[in-house]
């Protein structure tokens, strides 16, 4: 999976790849977009249009469907299973005509198609339709992520309507071979069906994963029954670490801390952690200290809104 948090082509006019290995069909297309104030990336071929991918993201691709070696279908499931990439919406530039063809290309990941020869204004006013939706969709979604909320939408029988790039991320890294357009993982979509049945009850499940728990929160249900479900992957002693981090506490105190925020007292906390009651109490003087609070209610309200951040 490729990361690139910092290569996305957000500002400005418009960025659209053109993938098509004649260059001809590859001048006129630059040329109309450019003409249309858009900026345009060209690629001749698959491979060199996943290179370039490494480096810039664009806001939507024009990809010939019929290249030597990898070919349009090929370079876009790529792209789709990529959750770095899927996002980005690719129109298909072909001269095939069959339904068989079209489908094709849907199935690949393709959001329109566009037939050969190309006829400007018809292309110029589908790139703008289709950027104009990516854009506002994927502003909603980083604008879920930046506020730490990789998020998801399922129906109340668990299937997967969309997903922000985060939560792409979560899924694939917490469940192997997961990939951008597959269907929710079983234990995943069997945890959002507890929340469907038994809200507004319930509004956490927890899973495990390989890399710790996963924390399948209800966001709220849209005017179509649909539902927002929040991911949130705890990893082991992440919730200490931060702590840590946040309040220069060591090892042993941050563990103290947590176990303060969660409600324990003093003699459960000696009993979790291994260690004296009276070494407990030494703990929490140096928390106390370097929180700058006198109690242990001041030291856990600290400790639940630094992870709640």
């Amino acid at each position: 999976m490729m990361q690139h948090p910092d290569r996305l082509i957000e500002a400005g006019p418009p960025c659209v790849l053109v993938v098509d290995d004649t260059p001809q069909s590859l001048r006129f297309v630059m040329r109309a977009l450019e003409s249309a104030g858009m900026t345009v990336l060209i690629a001749p071929d698959g491979h060199a249009a996943l290179d370039l991918l490494h480096d810039a993201v664009p806001d939507l691709i024009l990809m010939d469907a019929v290249m030597p070696g990898l070919d349009g279908f090929g370079t876009t499931v790529r792209i789709r299973n990529d959750p770095t990439l899927g996002h980005i919406p690719v129109i298909f530039m072909t001269g095939l005509t069959e339904t068989t063809d079209v489908i094709r290309g849907l199935e690949a990941g393709g959001v329109d198609y566009v037939h050969k020869p190309i006829v400007v204004d018809e292309l110029i006013a589908r790139v703008r339709v289709h950027l104009r939706n990516a854009r506002a969709t994927r502003a909603s979604q980083m604008a879920l992520d930046f506020g730490h909320r990789p998020t998801i939408g399922t129906d109340t029988a668990g299937i997967l309507l969309w997903h922000t790039p985060g939560a792409a991320s979560v899924l694939s890294g917490g469940f192997p071979g997961w990939k951008v357009g597959d269907p929710l993982p079983a234990p995943l979509r069997t945890a959002v069906m507890k929340l469907a049945a038994q809200r507004p009850l319930v509004t956490r499940q927890t899973i495990e994963v390989p890399q710790g728990n996963l924390d399948c929160v209800m966001g709220g249900t849209m005017n179509d029954g649909s539902m927002c479900v929040t991911l949130l992957l705890k990893r082991p002693k992440e919730e200490e670490r931060r702590l840590a981090e946040s309040h220069g506490l060591t090892t042993r105190e941050a563990e103290v801390l947590l176990w303060i925020s969660r409600g324990k007292p003093n003699r459960d906390v000696s009993e979790i952690l291994k260690i004296s009651p009276r070494t407990v109490n030494k703990h929490l003087e140096q928390i106390f200290a370097k929180l700058g609070v006198e109690n242990r209610a001041s030291a856990a309200a600290i400790a639940v809104t630094t992870l709640s951040e």
